[in-house]
C-alpha cells in the first residue's frame, strides 16, 4: 500500500471513531516522516511536563538548582478520578527536586509539576526551549490553572456535560470558551513540534547531553502505559513516552527504539467528538493509527 492510500484509510478510521488530531512519526535515523495534520495546534495538557523537566534539569546542570534540595509540597487533595501522586495527598510533604521530576514525568503528578513550576516558571521553561532552537511548543501556565475546568465542578454523573461543552464550544480559529482549550491562552503544540523536541532529546542537539539522557530515562519510566504502549512495547523494543489528557483531549508523545538500531519519534494529539470520560476505543484507535504510520516507515527502510 502506498503512503497516500494508507493516509486516506487512516483518516477514514479516525473520522469513524470520532477522533480529530495531529499525528507524526519520524525515523530518527533518516529523517523520513509520515503524518496526518502534523501542524494542527492543540492544547498540550500534561505533555508540557517534558519541557518542564528539560528546563529544570538544565538549571540543575548549570548549578542554579540542586537536585537534592527538599521542597515543601502542598497536598492536592484531589478526589476526582484520574490524578495520582502528590495531587491526591492529604498532607504537605517534603520532596527533593530530583524526586519531583520523577513524580511529574513518570506519574504525570500535577502537584509535583507545580512545585517545579514555582522554581522554574512557565516563561522560563519557554525561554529554555527557544534557547535550544525549538519552536512550536508554548508554555503559558501551571498545572493548577490547567486543571480548573468545568469537569471539576460537576459530579461524576454529570461529567459528560463538561465533555459536551469541550466538544461544542470551540471556534474556527481554535479559540474556546474554556480557557484551557483555547490555543491562544493555553500551553499548546503540534505533533511536529513535539517530534522536534523528541529528536532534540534522542539525537545531538543544543540540549545538554546529560539533561537529554536524564529526560530519556524519565520518559522510559512512564507508568501510564494504556494508550500507545501496547502497540509499541515488546521484548525487542523500548517505548519511552509522556501522555497528556484534558477533557476530550488524549495525547501521547514518545520514541520507540528497536533492537536493530532503528528509532522512531511518535507524536499523537487528539480531540474526541464523543462526550464520555472513559473511551478505551479511542485509546486503541490512536495507537493503531500511530502504529500503522510507524510500520509503513519501517517497511520502507527495511
Amino acid at each position: 500500500m502506498n503512503g497516500q492510500t494508507l493516509l486516506r484509510e487512516l483518516r477514514e478510521e479516525l473520522d469513524a471513531g470520532g477522533l480529530d488530531g495531529s499525528f507524526l512519526v519520524r525515523d530518527l535515523r533518516t529523517g523520513e516522516e509520515l503524518g496526518i495534520e502534523p501542524d494542527l495546534e492543540l492544547p498540550s495538557a500534561s505533555l508540557v511536563k517534558v519541557p518542564l523537566a528539560v528546563a529544570v534539569l538544565e538549571r540543575v546542570h548549570r548549578g542554579e538548582l540542586d537536585g537534592a534540595t527538599q521542597v515543601l509540597v502542598q497536598p492536592g487533595r484531589v478526589t476526582t478520578p484520574g490524578p495520582i501522586g502528590v495531587t491526591r495527598f492529604r498532607h504537605p510533604a517534603r520532596i527533593s527536586i530530583d524526586d519531583l521530576l520523577y513524580l511529574s514525568t513518570c506519574l504525570s503528578d500535577s502537584a509535583a509539576a507545580d512545585a517545579l513550576f514555582e522554581l522554574t516558571p512557565p516563561a522560563e521553561v519557554a525561554a529554555v526551549l527557544r534557547a535550544a532552537g525549538l519552536r512550536g511548543v508554548t508554555v503559558r501556565h501551571t498545572m493548577g490553572e490547567l486543571n480548573q475546568t468545568p469537569a471539576d465542578r460537576l459530579s461524576p454523573a454529570e461529567v459528560d456535560l463538561a465533555h459536551i461543552l469541550a466538544i461544542g464550544a470551540g471556534t474556527p480559529g481554535r479559540g474556546h470558551r474554556i480557557p484551557q482549550l483555547d490555543i491562544t491562552r493555553a500551553s499548546s503544540g503540534t505533533a511536529r513540534a513535539f517530534v522536534d523536541l523528541l529528536q532534540a532529546l534522542w539525537t545531538p542537539s543544543a540540549i545538554t547531553p546529560e539533561v537529554a539522557a536524564r529526560v530519556r530515562e524519565l520518559m522510559a519510566g512512564n507508568v501510564l502505559r494504556h494508550r500507545l504502549a501496547p502497540d509499541f512495547s515488546s521484548d525487542a523494543s523500548q517505548w519511552s513516552s509522556k501522555t497528556g489528557t484534558l477533557l476530550h483531549l488524549r495525547h501521547e508523545v514518545g520514541v520507540v527504539e528497536h533492537a536493530d538500531g532503528q528509532a522512531f519519534a511518535v507524536a499523537v494529539m487528539t480531540a474526541s467528538r464523543v462526550p464520555a470520560y472513559s473511551q478505551p476505543g479511542a485509546e486503541a484507535l490512536m495507537a493503531r493509527v500511530a502504529r500503522a504510520l510507524r510500520d509503513h516507515l519501517r517497511a520502507a527502510w527495511a
